[in-house]
């Protein structure tokens, strides 16, 4: 039983689905290290040479007793904000264009698509027959096959 279940653990362990999630955890932690690093040495020197104010963490308001930090708020959203920026232009950015260049063109949805005469709904630009109206449809290119 023990020697099954170790089996089956070594499978799940070994499956690449898995491995693949590993190295991801491990490369988004490194990464977000390098956009905080960008956030705390670069950017926020910079809000403050411009705000005059290097860290918002301090700022607060007090309202019937309650007191409320917004500072930490507004440091979180500017690191978000960054951070967001960050894997747009550096890694979705570069990652589109790879795709674009790799990924075969095929034909566009619009040239498998026509439109109906009768109801102007998208069908199949095969189509004999609209599925929506029924209508026969003249066929403007000569049948394959």
């Amino acid at each position: 039983m023990l020697k099954e279940t170790l089996k089956g653990f070594k499978q799940f362990i070994l499956r690449g689905s898995v491995i693949d999630l590993a190295v991801g955890v491990m490369i988004g932690a490194a990464f977000n290290a390098v956009v905080n690093a960008l956030v705390k040495d670069l950017m926020t020197p910079l809000i403050a040479a411009i705000a005059a104010r290097p860290d918002f963490s301090q700022l607060s308001f007090t309202l019937h007793g309650s007191k409320f930090l917004y500072g930490d708020f507004i440091n979180n959203l500017i690191s978000f904000f960054i951070l967001a920026v960050t894997i747009y232009f550096f890694v979705v950015i570069p990652i589109n264009k790879l795709t674009e260049k790799i990924a075969p063109k095929g034909p566009s949805p619009e040239a498998e698509t026509k439109e109906c005469p009768e109801c102007l709904s998208k069908i199949p630009a095969k189509a004999r027959r609209c599925a929506y109206c029924t209508a026969i449809l003249v066929q403007t290119k000569p049948a394959e096959g």
